[in-house]
């Protein structure tokens, strides 16, 4: 079973070190320490928890797409058609092209939150460059 270092867990979660040392001293999230004194996260037990955190906003829309990354607009280009626009979330890079006329409706601008909604019948997974213990 894969396990992850705290730092990993941050970086998978998208938060800081310091979020998950707190979320693990206060019970939230299950953690086990080496003989060097070290925290480390199953890696099953850091699914469960991601799962759980995902739908726990109770004024979400109700949607049959379940990929949802909310983060920052880190990036806009209009014209007179259509909008380019880039949302970091975590370490997630998302970029999307709409209408401009939809991304003035959501009155969308570089430094606003934003969620991306992805919906596809073909995702592409991929290993590797990542540490897995």
């Amino acid at each position: 079973m894969p396990t992850y270092q705290i730092s990993e867990a941050a970086d998978l979660l998208g938060v800081s070190s310091d979020t998950v040392r707190r979320w693990v001293d206060s019970g939230r999230l299950p953690a086990t320490r080496d003989t060097a004194g070290r925290r480390h996260l199953d890696g099953a037990e850091l699914a469960a928890f991601m799962r759980a955190g995902a739908d726990t906003d109770p004024g979400r829309l109700v949607s049959s797409a379940r990929n949802r990354f909310r983060g920052l607009v880190t990036s806009l280009v209009r014209d007179q058609v259509m909008a380019s626009v880039e949302i970091q979330a975590g370490p997630h890079r998302v970029v999307s092209l709409l209408s401009r006329e939809a991304a003035d409706d959501l009155g969308l601008e570089v430094g606003s939150v934003a969620t991306a909604v992805v919906k596809s019948t073909n995702v592409i997974v991929e290993t590797g460059g990542d540490r897995h213990a």
